[in-house]
């Protein structure tokens, strides 16, 4: 008799099974949480999306906010993870470029990264208390961060003496995790964005000096 031929798929190991319908399921639910909130977001509907039967969905996750919390996280620390990985190639540069690279890491994260990170935004404000405690503790990690790029600036001297580096620093942050609601590339490129918002803060933030660094469009 003829031995049967197995295929990758067949072959596969549970666990790697395992593994990839987990993360089927967490992106599924990144998916309907970012267009319907966490009030509007049913396990129903991610199973939908996830093509599981929705009662499967609690061998992976506990629970509802089990699933949703794991989203959240994900979406809030996919920016401080770039960030970082920016910054951790970029030790030498000066404060500036610095800064402007961190601009451009999060747009970039925020604008064309995944759902994950709409979903963090855009639910912020709808979650249950503890799960927004648990997010707070990774934001103020990210907001420690953009406080010692900006002071690294102002510490330089190149920051305008009449801003108050803490609120630079949240209207920088502000402003752009407000850009995935308004952004499309009918409207802009992503390249015009991050151009145009690395131009607002040299120009807004910056003393007037003629030795900062000239900025090199994104592509």
């Amino acid at each position: 008799m003829a031995k049967r031929r197995t295929s990758g798929r067949d072959a596969e190991p549970d666990g790697a099974k395992a593994v990839r319908t987990r993360r089927r399921i967490l992106e599924a639910a990144a998916e309907v949480l970012a267009e319907k909130g966490f009030a509007g977001t049913r396990l129903i509907d991610i199973a939908e999306v996830a093509e599981v039967q929705a009662p499967a969905i609690y061998y992976y996750y506990e629970s509802r906010e089990a699933l949703i919390e794991a989203v959240v996280m994900e979406g809030t620390r996919n920016a401080t993870i770039q960030v970082e990985i920016i910054l951790g190639e970029l030790t030498d540069a000066d404060p500036v470029a610095r800064l402007l690279a961190a601009v451009e890491g999060h747009l970039r994260v925020a604008m064309h990264g995944s759902a994950f990170t709409l979903a963090s935004i855009r639910n912020s404000g709808q979650l249950p208390d503890d799960m927004r405690a648990r997010k707070q503790v990774e934001e103020t990690k990210y907001g420690r961060i953009w406080r010692g790029l900006v002071a690294d600036v102002a510490d330089a001297g190149l920051l305008r003496a009449d801003l108050n580096p803490v609120a630079a620093q949240m209207l920088i942050i502000g402003a752009m995790n407000w850009s995935p609601e308004w952004w499309t590339p009918k409207l802009a490129s992503l390249d015009e964005v991050v151009d145009t918002a690395k131009a607002l803060i040299t120009g807004g933030l910056l003393t007037a000096k003629n030795d900062q660094p000239a900025l090199t469009p994104s592509r």
